[in-house]
């Protein structure tokens, strides 16, 4: 069974950055892609950014320029640097890894942005 913990989450004020971290139980390489989603009260569930094995990255339109994915694959661990964060980027923050056959999502960390 895959297990994927999410880490950095907390409170922050506008302008602030974070960094999220969603570590691996397994070889990061196993992985097709990996990615994260957040979800914000009484919305539906979004994709934010992505990150292929072949390090090939996709962000979101609504955060290109602000965040950041990236990947150490010997601490199989994948990272999103979060800058200039905003109060419409409060949410819980999810870890997804996607293999051929299953997709798999992290507990989730909360997010939120606030003065």
């Amino acid at each position: 069974q895959v297990q994927l913990v999410e880490s950095g989450g907390g409170l922050v004020q506008p302008g602030e950055s974070l960094r999220l971290s969603c570590a691996a139980s397994r070889s990061l390489f196993s992985f097709n892609v990996m990615g994260w989603y957040r979800q914000a009260p009484g919305r539906q569930r979004e994709w934010v950014a992505s990150i292929t094995r072949g390090d090939t990255t996709t962000i979101a339109d609504s955060v290109k320029g602000r965040f950041t994915i990236s990947r150490d694959n010997a601490k199989n661990t994948v990272y999103l640097q979060m800058d200039s964060l905003k109060p419409e980027d409060t949410a819980v923050y999810y870890c997804k890894a996607l293999d051929v056959l299953l997709g798999y999502w992290g507990q989730g960390t909360q997010v939120t942005v606030s003065s």
